[in-house]
């Protein structure tokens, strides 16, 4: 009994500053008392620590097994494999029919039908997609216990005339790195101080999920499993209204939407920013009614269709952003006072609650609104001034499947072209692929397309170019008129790898580098000591029955006679299936034309060991995007290794070194030189953005380039006002826009590439400038690089021309270096082939900088 007595004692003192139900919840809320509170499951009273996210989930699965009116279901896996958890919560009858009831709410969407009196509107509430903005997901326990227990008229009411779809934890990885990190550094006695290492996260901060991916920018694009099961979940019911919870600054109050009025996507419907707006009534009301704090129409937008709470606007839905002052920990001093934890809970609870009482008193508005936004699209289509999209197809399978994939998940169908087809001067091959404008899906095929460069408001929060088609550097085009035109009668659909014909001896094998998945296929047969070479120029070559076949450079070369494994052949025949790439069997080493199989033409290739550095002042998000794509795409597990730790790391055991975007200036003068050694005596060295500014800084790099603050100084500030300052700092940004550069296709890096044009990714204005060397000059802007996205004038004439990759040898070794970023947010297949070739690629050539 001493024992109990003590513990519980300790528990007490440890949760001082918790707060009850009664905190929380109106006094006449009443509860049914056989639904366990989230304190008699967790042992703690919510507020009083971060929840864990396994024990979110435990709460979750025990409210399904006590209440009649909710359904568990796991949706997906995280890339850590914890589940994604969603709750469908609705009056028991109506949950005995939830199918139907789906299959009827999206059949309105189609019919041109009003819907019944009895039509429920669907709100689906998603809490914490950032892992350290955990309020949101602690109010989703109180959230799902009041929809569980609460009893009276007003939640019958809502029970009959919604269903909700809950969504607990948007990001389980990030969640609960950050719940040990703010647990962990929890005293007995809070700290209030807003620099104890309770409120200072170490990097990478708990905010991205596995990779360091924001998956707040990934409902369209679709990189990351945790997206791909909530889009899937999200077409499955097409829901009226979509929440989407989160923290800003401590120092700030509570915001929710309508965000700045200007700087909407043109293409969501105004009647999307009215409903929007008389929803924002009610939570301005409840936040009166607590004496809280808020602000509406500043600093956020509904720009760019990757984010919750504009993915369904551009999807007949009304996404609502909310954003709660943090307290990072348990208790922080700020401007407006010492903040609890539990105060930023209780906000977001009002806020789900309001939510709710806006969907019941504005069901039918809802309905109606999502119903004409599908219905009318067909005849919207019909008035635009072009029919469809034309995709262009190519040899890199991958890349073509992946990008239809998207569209797929997207609910946006593309058909296979049975014959080629001529568009403005450009043929597309029979192996392309259109897009009818005129699909239910309208609005957001325009907005994966689109091309616009000029905006009502130009200055964005995010970014304001993201053709989906120049990611995956796909040529494309709009189609104005059917003639010509022959389809696929069905909609294209993924199919199972193909199964290649078994390869036996011969004098040589070889693969096309063309494929997206041809690095991690050459790469994992080099770890399993299969010896490789690449053909730095064009060959052809005596195949199978006596054939010749042409091998474009950079196809990889197998030679038999220098195998040591006993079973190497059938390690290439499991390659071959695994990777859907075809091996082709070479039967002599005499070319007809080019190089011959002995050549010293043909370049030995080795399996890269990479170093990607880390830490503070490096980028997570650009340094998690190497990781990612290294991982995903290529097979290599990088050694990530923080800036401070780099004296101790012994450089000869890597081939490569990666500097992704960031400030390297914290590394001491002994790691300086030790890089400068290390790439003298063979090593490739790749930087980009501030990783390429740290090249050229330490005279690795032999270039120039203009710095923010050059390319700034070009913009005129005679005769502005005070007013004009934010005005004049969106025009100076480039806040993310598409731009083009040309190829030198003769170039080992940039092998696989077919086009002598190439679409980038800009967000900086940091800008290489093109050098005066010979052969150096891998990517230089267009004269008229700007193809998607907004960026002033003044910039796109400063970035016309510059350089957007310059490779060039230093010692032994290869220095690269790249403008932007090559694999931003994981979706940039073009540009990451240029990462992957110069792991394998990067010795292979020699070009003076000087």
């Amino acid at each position: 009994m001493r024992w109990i007595i003590t513990i519980m004692v300790a528990m007490l003192s440890f949760s001082s500053g918790a707060k009850p139900l009664s905190y929380y919840f109106e006094s006449d809320v009443a509860f049914d008392p056989n639904i366990p509170t989230p304190e008699q499951v967790l042992g703690y009273q919510v507020g009083d620590w971060h929840v864990r996210h396994d024990q979110l989930v435990r709460y979750m699965e025990i409210l399904a097994q006590t209440s009649d009116r909710i359904n568990y279901e796991v949706i997906g896996r995280t890339h850590q494999q914890r589940p994604l958890v969603m709750l469908t919560i609705t009056a028991p009858d109506k949950l005995n029919n939830i199918e139907q009831l789906r299959k009827a709410h999206l059949a309105r969407l189609t019919t041109k039908k009003p819907p019944s009196a009895t039509a429920p509107a669907v709100v689906w509430m998603g809490y914490s997609v950032h892992g350290n903005e955990s309020s949101g997901s602690n109010a989703a326990l109180l959230v799902a216990y009041y929809l569980a227990a609460a009893q009276g008229d007003e939640i019958n009411r809502l029970l009959n005339n919604t269903v909700i779809l809950l969504d607990p934890s948007l990001n389980p990885d990030g969640l609960a790195r950050f719940a040990n990190w703010a647990n962990s550094n929890r005293g007995m006695t809070l700290s209030s101080d807003p620099v104890t290492r309770e409120h200072v996260e170490s990097w990478p901060s708990s905010r991205t999920n596995h990779y360091w991916f924001d998956l707040n920018r990934d409902w369209l694009l679709l990189q990351h499993p945790e997206s791909r099961a909530r889009i899937a979940k999200f077409h499955h019911w097409k829901p009226n209204i979509l929440t989407d919870f989160h923290e800003m600054g401590p120092n700030s109050s509570y915001f929710f939407q309508p965000g700045i009025p200007s700087r909407k996507h043109p293409i969501t419907p105004d009647e999307n920013v009215s409903l929007t707006k008389a929803i924002a009534n009610y939570h301005a009301q409840t936040l009166d009614d607590n004496n809280a704090l808020y602000f509406t129409e500043e600093s956020f937008d509904d720009f760019y269709y990757g984010k919750g709470s504009t993915y369904p606007d551009v999807n007949g839905g009304i996404g609502i952003l909310f954003e709660q002052a943090s307290s990072r920990g348990h208790l922080q001093d700020t401007i407006n006072g010492p903040l609890s934890f539990a105060f930023t809970i209780k906000n977001q609870l009002l806020t789900s609650l309001s939510t709710f009482k806006a969907a019941l008193e504005n069901r039918t508005a809802l309905l109606d609104y999502q119903a004409e936004f599908y219905n009318q699209a067909i005849e919207l289509a019909k008035d635009e001034n072009f029919q469809g999209y034309v995709i262009a197809g190519g040899r890199d399978n991958r890349r073509v499947s992946d990008f239809l994939s998207v569209l797929k998940q997207h609910q946006i169908n593309a058909y296979a072209m049975n014959k080629e087809l001529t568009v403005a001067g450009q043929t597309f091959a029979a192996n392309s692929y259109y897009v009818p404008l005129a699909q239910p899906q309208y609005r957001l095929i325009k907005a994966i397309f689109s091309e616009q460069k000029n905006f009502a408001d130009n200055t964005f929060y995010d970014v304001s170019g993201w053709t989906l088609a120049h990611a995956y550097n796909l040529a494309f085009a709009k189609v104005t008129s059917n003639w010509g035109l022959d389809i696929a009668d069905d909609a294209w659909q993924a199919m199972p790898t193909t199964q290649h014909q078994p390869l036996n001896a011969g004098y040589a094998f070889a693969f096309a580098w063309d494929d997206s998945l041809a690095p991690k296929m050459l790469n994992s047969l080099l770890q399993q000591g299969i010896k490789a070479r690449v053909a730095l120029n064009a060959l052809t070559a005596r195949t199978a029955n006596n054939t010749e076949e042409d091998f474009a450079a950079g196809s990889i070369i197998i030679p038999a006679g220098l195998q040591t494994n006993s079973n190497w052949l059938a390690q290439l025949n499991q390659a071959q299936n695994e990777f859907g790439i075809a091996i082709r069997p070479i039967t002599s080493g005499l070319t007809s034309k080019g190089a011959d199989l002995g050549s010293r033409t043909m370049a030995v290739v080795t399996a890269p060991k990479v170093l990607l550095l880390g830490g503070k002042g490096v980028s997570q998000y650009e340094a998690g995007e190497v990781w990612y794509y290294l991982d995903r795409f290529v097979g290599v597990a990088p050694t990530i290794v923080e800036l401070a730790r780099l004296d101790a790391i012994e450089l000869s055991n890597y081939s490569h070194i990666v500097l992704a975007h960031g400030n390297y200036s914290a590394l001491s003068d002994a790691a300086k030189v030790a890089i400068k050694s290390w790439v003298r005596k063979g090593g490739v060295i790749w930087g980009h953005k501030g990783g390429a500014k740290f090249l050229a800084d330490q005279q690795l790099l032999k270039a120039s380039y203009l710095s923010r603050e050059d390319v700034a100084s070009a913009f005129n500030t005679e005769g502005l006002s005070y007013a004009d300052k934010d005005h004049l700092a969106g025009r100076q940004r480039i806040a993310g826009a598409i731009f083009n550069t040309h190829v030198d296709l003769t170039h080992p890096l940039t092998f696989s590439l077919q086009r002598n044009t190439l679409p980038v990714f800009k967000n900086s204005t940091w800008l290489l400038e093109a050098s005066t060397a010979p052969f150096v000059n891998v990517l230089t802007y267009t004269k008229a690089p700007l193809l998607a996205g907004f960026t002033d004038a003044i910039n796109v004439e400063q970035v016309a021309g510059g350089a957007g990759l310059i490779a060039h040898s230093y010692g032994r070794g290869s220095v690269i270096a790249m403008t932007d970023n090559p694999v931003f947010r994981g979706y940039w297949y073009g540009t990451s082939r240029l990462l992957s070739n110069a792991l394998f690629f990067g010795h292979t050539f020699r070009a003076s900088g000087n």
